[in-house]
């Protein structure tokens, strides 16, 4: 229950956290107003990290989402140059992050992480278009436990200026396992094939426990 309420927080939280309690400390010794201003700051800046216990379907047939926001695109399209994919066609899912969303990511199905490449870039709005061939972004290329190729594409977005990976390459992980987290708005494309389609856009999805497609 306290869990709930309560959260525990992304490490990449703590010192953001801290600078802002501070802060709160310091207005609060020449003003009551910017230090009630700071401590609704503060209490953003906990909720922005929190990073919650997610329960997955735990069935490899299905892809759950890989973060909170809200689907934005739902498009054939072919993989990313960057991975060598440009060849092979995907359906890509694009999950828009607002600043008020988890922002921790997680993988949507059980496999081992084949390959990690980040690519520095410019800092769009998340929820463009160009955003996925322009911005700063980190790939994932992982096989499942069918040796199917799924992509996951971390893309920073306005206000983002960090990508956090958690994981490294040939890591095997279980389907809702974190994988990293981006800082403030930003967007996850989700690259699949050979699967039905089990959301829709403008549907507001939960990392780690949504279902986006399934056999």
């Amino acid at each position: 229950m306290m869990d709930n309420i309560f959260p525990k927080i992304h490490r990449e939280g703590y010192k953001f956290l801290a600078i802002s309690l501070i802060l709160s400390f310091v207005f609060w010794l020449f003003s009551n107003f910017l230090a009630f201003i700071m401590i609704l700051i503060t209490i953003w800046v906990y909720y922005f990290f929190r990073d919650p216990e997610r329960v997955s379907i735990n069935d490899d047939k299905f892809l759950i989402s890989p973060a909170d926001g809200l689907i934005t695109e739902i498009k054939e399209v072919q993989g990313p140059d960057e991975l060598n994919l440009e060849n092979k066609n995907f359906t890509r899912i694009s999950i828009f992050m607002n600043v008020f969303n988890c922002h921790v990511n997680r993988i949507p199905t059980s496999g081992k992480i084949e390959e990690i490449f980040y690519k520095p870039g410019k800092f769009l709005n998340a929820s463009l278009d160009k955003a996925s061939e322009e911005n700063e972004r980190n790939y994932y290329r992982i096989i499942d436990k069918k040796g199917k190729e799924i992509v996951i594409v971390q893309i920073a977005g306005l206000v983002a200026r960090r990508i956090v990976c958690e994981v490294s390459k040939d890591q095997e992980l279980k389907q809702g396992d974190r994988i990293g987290m981006i800082r403030f708005g930003s967007r996850v494309d989700l690259f699949f094939n050979n699967k039905k389609i089990l959301a829709k856009v403008g549907q507001n999805v939960v990392a780690g426990e949504s279902l986006l497609a399934g056999e």
